[in-house]
């Protein structure tokens, strides 16, 4: 749709941070982007390819593929960027194309942050650039391809 930002991201029409974690005919895996802000390092966007608006509107094999990448990306996290947990979120309420959070919470963070966007709030949260986010994308995107069956 003209009017989706994140149907226009996969159509190439908008740059966004980082870079290609996963892609294929139904999915997209990327970093979130914060309009050149620094990000939350670790916050993964999975997007499903297809314009449907929530959970319920994916078909069968699109859910298939989009929970083995929620396991998949989930594992990644933990292991390569040493997260303690991860939270996971779909909201729609600001883009109506379905899109889901994966959110690192890391070691020492302290517990009034913990949370999927309370993460933000802490002072010493692990920020990056662009470079940075890069950085993390590529380790994701190793990380899947070196544990393809896990």
């Amino acid at each position: 749709m003209k009017d989706c930002f994140i149907c226009q991201k996969h159509a190439g029409n908008i740059q966004t941070a980082g870079n290609v974690i996963y892609e294929d005919d139904t999915l997209y895996v990327g970093h979130i982007d914060q309009a050149g802000k620094p990000s939350y390092l670790g916050h993964i966007m999975i997007d499903l390819k297809r314009h449907a608006p929530t959970l319920g509107d994916m078909t069968i094999e699109e859910a298939q593929a989009f929970g083995v990448m929620m396991v998949r990306v989930s594992k990644a996290l933990l292991a390569s960027e040493k997260a303690e947990h991860v939270y996971s979120l779909v909201s729609g309420n600001s883009v109506p194309h379905l899109h889901m959070h994966l959110v690192p919470r890391y070691p020492n963070t302290p517990e009034q942050y913990w949370g999927p966007f309370d993460v933000y709030g802490w002072e010493e949260a692990p920020m990056g650039d662009n470079d940075e986010v890069t950085a993390l994308c590529l380790r994701i995107k190793t990380y899947l391809e070196n544990h393809h069956h896990e």
